[in-house]
């Protein structure tokens, strides 16, 4: 990949290749950092998830290998724990590898478990941070995550993490705060009524983000309840974002309207 490899720090393999931990985005190409798209550009192997553009794959060198690890609800190509155990042997073996990431490495994307992992092993690792799929969803949408008039905070949540029901999620949601939950297509029954049970009102609005940044993004909205129903009935596939509070009432439906004509 064309980077200098530090093999002198203490406790690392002198032989030892290299792990970049690289977020892809939100999904546009051009949404990269420069840094991402000259890693890509040179790279050798390149380990990436179910939810990188191919756009962003086919940036890659033609002699590239490229290994998938895709995870669909919680269907995994590779388990968790043989990605790491990939990525290790393969730089121990001298190579250089790129751990390709949709959104930023260490939102939601395993990248601290796959770090510690390299790190145990002797193994020098770097992280290239990528805009973040939440920060991608509402920029692309015009939602603002923060705005004066409607929210203070911003929370990100997964909505497949372990014991759903037994997490205290209180707080994280209502006046002045904006709650994104990633991951959240398959609870969406369960995250509504977690959310009703501990006080929002059936009537937050909320906008669920589909394709986030692509030509085929969708922006779909409805009050808190019917948050399963709309789902459903529209057939929302990953990637998507749950985007809940008032600023996804904002701006003017007018504006929101030109704004998602113009990414098409």
């Amino acid at each position: 990949m064309n980077q200098t490899t530090s093999s002198g720090a203490p406790g690392l393999h002198a032989s030892a290749g290299k792990v970049w931990l690289v977020g892809a985005g939100p999904g546009d190409p051009d949404l990269l950092t420069l840094r991402a798209a000259r890693l890509i550009m040179g790279a050798r192997l390149i380990v990436h998830d179910g939810l990188v553009d191919p756009r962003i794959l086919a940036m890659a060198p033609a002699g590239a290998r490229l290994v998938s690890v895709a995870k669909r609800r919680s269907r995994h190509s590779m388990p968790q724990d043989e990605i790491n155990a990939l990525l290790v042997r393969e730089a121990l073996a001298g190579g250089e590898v790129l751990r390709l990431k949709g959104g930023d490495p260490f939102i939601f994307g395993r990248g601290g478990e796959e770090a510690e992992a390299c790190i145990a092993a002797g193994v020098a690792v770097e992280v290239v941070p990528g805009i973040s799929a939440a920060v991608g969803a509402g920029a692309a949408a015009l939602l603002p995550l923060t705005h004066r008039d409607a929210a203070s905070v911003v929370s990100f949540v997964s909505g497949q993490c372990k014991g759903l029901t037994d997490q205290n999620w209180a707080g994280l949601a209502g006046v002045g705060r904006t709650l994104v939950i990633y991951m959240g297509l398959a609870t969406a029954t369960q995250i509504a009524e977690k959310l009703i049970a501990d006080g929002l009102s059936p009537e937050t609005p909320l906008a669920v983000v589909e394709n986030a940044t692509r030509p085929d993004m969708r922006v779909l909205r409805s009050p808190l309840a019917a948050l399963a129903d709309l789902v459903e009935r529209e057939r929302v596939q990953s990637p998507a974002l749950i985007i809940i509070g008032a600023v996804t009432a904002r701006p003017p439906s007018e504006l929101r309207q030109v704004a998602l004509e113009a990414i098409k």
